[in-house]
């Protein structure tokens, strides 16, 4: 807290002052100003995002897109009894201010401190786990049934649902789901689609092009809802009669302005579209939704980054800036000459070299061209990759698609949203075992966006799917040639799992040469303990090796060290290597144990008559919190010194 102060008092001193912002603790001091105010408030809690998230780095450009639906809804709405369910979180910073966390704002994404992402865990006035896209509208819905169903005491208002989508979450398939849901369900949920064009890159797709392009009559709308209030108070509207003339109304507009409201065609009262960053005009909208029976969707064009210039001009980049200069918009950006690569840029890289000797190859990715380095391919291909949105489930059966005509998708998914396409990986992948190469970027341990984010699963997962080979390098030179062995002929569903950040081998471009499937190796002879390791973690074990080797005259212990290499299929000539060998094993991995890869070294030694001591190390039976890398693998215990004590413990 005494960090807090000093960078908020440091804010205070480079800027305008917050007196509006700072009376308001809870949602019920904002409700106290007068609408004329709103402004003004808008106006603060954007500066005070701005100047927090200079010095402690967050999601900037889709939270002050959305100040002003932020404002409005706590104001019209009485929060936390009333619901609001984000979609996707990272545009409610400023809905963290406003219900009593502005003092600890500070400690964003830190360890210990504020979660990257609502979370009803963290607060009442968080209603639901918001970390991934497209859920908002199904659970609104379930909430909207619980509510309906609640017994209230007497005085006890009914309980109001809204769901906030945006950042191109209507693009995920879920989102449908919900939407056909609602439309034949009762409920009086309000949909606030914040669409600004955007989900981290420029949003892409059919829906998109169809919300840019819809305008219907404001008019029209205030006319038609005055008189449905006016029938409903006199007798005439009960709910068969509203739902009917709902579809009647719609239909005459449709023939009249020669287009169709594919919202008012599923039966949801249509709104919009409004400038969502007019705060006083929001107000009487949704003053006027919130007694208003049945489901509604009020549709508003927002801009991401709004209201700060250097956002404005270049929102990708200021989704997520890092350290900047608040009063200047100049980016804070470390030196990286002569310092090791990203990962993900190794995998851009690489990806347009292969493509470019290898004309089967596409590149597909949903919605990340930016965030995997698939846009290095994408600006010098375009006709050969592939955007397809929020959507995983699909770019993975649309991969497998291609493949079983003849192509080579390589598929870029983040590991933790690699989850919702589960189904697709086995039912239109594996099972026919089709030429699709699925890389899944941020797996392992991805550090301040938190559990929702943590690619902790995949190994464990995907192991028992048949027809996979999954793979995960330990360097970047590693991760090129695990690339160009799955573009090979004939290699079937291969998954390359790899972190986010940066390697460890500055001069990483080596040439391409084929890895032989399913073969691991030896770093490193030793006698006493074998340490098995997967992945990029395989550095912090070599250090750790190196340090216990030299710590002493002679070694405490002599230990090996093997790659793996493989999780499937596993190297079985390695492993009877170890297993005739050696007594005492440690695996370690930056998955979860639980049926990871020390559990398939554990299976495979029982099933073949070897009995050694094996002490696994990976990712806990829980949800491991948001911190930096480093401090979330020692708390774990997959750093040098857990390292260096398992061996000895051992």
């Amino acid at each position: 807290m005494a960090f807090c102060s000093l960078i908020r008092t440091f804010a205070n001193k480079i800027g305008n002052t917050v007196e509006l912002l700072k009376k308001i603790i809870y949602p019920e001091d904002l409700r106290k100003l007068t609408v004329d105010e709103l402004p003004e408030l808008c106006r603060e809690l954007r500066e005070d995002i701005v100047k927090e998230l200079s010095v402690n780095p967050g999601h900037l450009a889709s939270s002050l897109g959305a100040i002003e639906i932020t404002v409005a809804l706590h104001y019209v709405y009485d929060t936390p009894h009333d619901r609001i369910v984000w979609d996707v979180g990272h545009q409610a910073y400023g809905h963290k201010i406003l219900t009593g966390r502005r003092e600890q704002f500070c400690t964003n994404r830190k360890l210990g401190g504020l979660r990257p992402f609502p979370c009803p865990t963290e607060s009442e006035y968080d209603t639901f786990m918001c970390g991934h896209a497209s859920n908002s509208i199904s659970a609104a819905l379930g909430m909207a049934v619980a509510a309906a169903k609640e017994e209230r005491s007497e005085g006890q208002p009914e309980r109001k649902v809204v769901a906030v989508i945006g950042d191109g979450a209507m693009s995920g398939g879920l989102a449908y789901e919900g939407l056909n849901n609602v439309s034949s369900s009762d409920n009086d949920i309000l949909i606030v689609l914040n669409d600004n064009n955007m989900s981290i890159d420029r949003a892409v797709g059919g829906m998109q092009e169809y919300l840019l392009s819809l305008n219907t009559n404001e008019t029209y709308n205030a006319l038609r809802f005055k008189l449905t209030r006016w029938l409903h108070r006199i007798g005439l509207l009960e709910d068969d009669r509203r739902r009917g003339l709902i579809r009647l109304t719609n239909a005459l507009k449709s023939a009249i302005s020669h287009q169709q409201n594919v919202f008012e065609g599923m039966d949801i009262r249509y709104f919009g579209p409004f400038n969502g960053h007019d705060v006083k005009e929001l107000v009487r909208i949704l003053r006027q939704l919130k007694e208003m029976k049945g489901p509604k969707l009020l549709h508003l064009h927002t801009q991401k980054g709004h209201g700060y210039a250097p956002a404005e001009k270049d929102v990708t980049v200021w989704h997520a800036p890092g350290r900047f200069d608040a009063e200047t918009g100049q980016r804070l950006v470390k030196d990286t000459e002569n310092i090791p690569p990203r990962f993900q840029d190794v995998f851009g890289e690489t990806l347009l070299e292969l493509a470019q000797q290898n004309p089967k190859i596409i590149g597909v990715t949903p919605a990340m061209p930016t965030g995997c380095s698939m846009n290095i391919m994408m600006k010098e291909m375009p006709d050969r990759t592939f955007d397809v949105g929020i959507a995983e489930g699909h770019a993975v059966t649309f991969s497998g698609g291609m493949a079983k005509e003849g192509l080579l998708p390589f598929c870029n998914i983040y590991s933790a949203f690699a989850q919702r396409a589960y189904d697709n990986i086995i039912h239109d992948v594996a099972i026919l075992k089709l030429n699709v190469v699925l890389c899944l970027d941020r797996a392992g341990l991805v550090g301040e966006d938190g559990p929702t984010h943590h690619g902790a699963f995949d190994m464990a997962a995907l192991r028992p799917i048949p027809n996979l080979t999954i793979a995960s390098p330990m360097d970047e030179r590693e991760l090129r040639r695990l690339m160009y062995t799955a573009q090979l002929p004939d290699k079937g569903p291969f998954v390359i799992r790899y972190p986010r950040g940066r390697g460890s081998q500055v001069d990483w471009h080596c040439p391409f040469e084929e890895i032989p499937i399913g073969k691991g190796r030896c770093l490193r002879q030793g006698d006493d303990v074998a340490v098995i390791s997967i992945g990029p973690v395989g550095a912090s074990v070599a250090a750790a090796i190196d340090e216990l080797s030299t710590s002493h005259p002679s070694p405490i212990v002599s230990v090996a060290h093997y790659d793996l290499r493989f999780l499937k299929p596993l190297d079985e000539e390695l492993l009877h290597e170890i297993g005739r060998k050696f007594k005492k094993i440690v695996t370690v991995e930056d998955g979860v144990r639980n049926g990871g890869m020390g559990s398939a070294v554990l299976e495979w030694m029982s099933e073949h008559g070897y009995q050694p001591v094996v002490r696994r190390l990976g990712l806990p039976d829980v949800f491991v919190e948001h911190g930096k890398v480093k401090e979330l693998q020692t708390i774990v215990g997959i750093d040098q010194e857990s390292i260096q004590k398992a061996i000895l413990t051992i």
